[in-house]
Parts: C-alpha cells; sequence; structure tokens
C-alpha cells in the first residue's frame, strides 16, 4: 500500500461526530497519516454531542498531531503539498454552500480551497437536514466540480426529516481511495 496522508476536517454537524472519529480512527489504523482540521464552529462549541474540548483532545490523540483550526494554519495545505487528499467529514450544508459558491471564510472552506488549487482531490462526507431542499443546488453544482467527489450518501430518516441526507460514514476509506484515483465511489445515492 502506498502511503497517503490525508487532510480530516471536521465541520458543525455534531450529531455525526462519533462516526466520523470512529472512520478516523480506522484509517489511522489502516496506516494513513491524517492531518486533522476543525472548522471554528466544531472547536468551540459544546453541545449535547459532547463538549468541544473533549473531541480535540480525542482527535488530536488519535493522530498525533495537533488540529489545524485558523484560515492561517490551513493556507499552506495546497502550497506545501500536505496532504494528497482532503476529506471533510462531517460537511455540512452550510459548507457545501461555500464550497459551492467558492466562499472561503472558515478552517475547512481554506483547507478544501488550498488542496483544490494545486489539482488534489477532496471528499465531502455530507451531514445536513436539507439536502434535498436548499442544499440540493449546491450538492448538484459539486458533483460536477473537477477533484470534487462525495461519500455515498442516504436519507437518515425520511419519515421525520424527508429533506436530509447523511453520508454513509463507513464507507469513507473506499470513497477516498476512489477519489485518489479520479473516481467517484458508486451508486452516490444508497
Amino acid at each position: 500500500m502506498k502511503s497517503f496522508t490525508f487532510g480530516y476536517a471536521f465541520c458543525g454537524s455534531f450529531c455525526t461526530f462519533d462516526k466520523a472519529i470512529e472512520q478516523l480512527r480506522s484509517l489511522v489504523e489502516a496506516g494513513y497519516d491524517i492531518l486533522p482540521i476543525m472548522s471554528q464552529n466544531a472547536a468551540t462549541t459544546d453541545t449535547r454531542f459532547g463538549k468541544a474540548d473533549d473531541f480535540i483532545w480525542e482527535i488530536e490523540d488519535i493522530c498525533g498531531k495537533k488540529i489545524i483550526k485558523s484560515i492561517v494554519e490551513a493556507e499552506p495545505i495546497g502550497p506545501k503539498k500536505m496532504v494528497d487528499l482532503m476529506i471533510v467529514a462531517p460537511c455540512t450544508g452550510n459548507t457545501l454552500a461555500k464550497i459551492a459558491n467558492g466562499i472561503t471564510d472558515t478552517t475547512v472552506t481554506m483547507a478544501v480551497k488550498s488542496n483544490l488549487r494545486i489539482g488534489r482531490p477532496v471528499l465531502l462526507a455530507a451531514a445536513t437536514n436539507d439536502a434535498l431542499a436548499a442544499s440540493a443546488q449546491n450538492i448538484g453544482k459539486l458533483l460536477n466540480t473537477k477533484n470534487i467527489y462525495f461519500v455515498p450518501m442516504k436519507q437518515d430518516d425520511p419519515g421525520k426529516k424527508p429533506t436530509s441526507l447523511v453520508a454513509d460514514f463507513s464507507l469513507i476509506q473506499p470513497a477516498a481511495l476512489a477519489a485518489l484515483e479520479g473516481k467517484q465511489l458508486q451508486p452516490v445515492l444508497l
């Protein structure tokens, strides 16, 4: 196996952090080097799903590295070729919209932009309650954007949340390997 370095960026879909951290741990155990990244909201917000400081400690412990938590720290990722692939897991509807529209005002969007500017792939693990509503246009735009790939996703609760989609986090590693080959893991919608 070729040794790859993955950027692994967390956005504020706090209810999916346990799944995202489980997959982060799995990637490290599989031998991948991980550069951890967190948006300001992800790094500073305590929720019913956990305390920010606890998540930071766990992520840094798994990766053996400090988390990148600022735009200034994220900017050199591309120019210094720090990662082979950028993974955003979870990727909120807000971050999807910013990436789709070229807005770079968070640590995560800067990390994505920095990697894209040198032609390296980005893998998005969407987790948004409006994926089949307001965020649908951004998902469509990103599906048609060079070097952007998605972790296959599905409705998480069609009865109570009919417009919500969440990535199947267990498919992050195969989706990452496909993205490194310039391929979208299929099917995109499960």
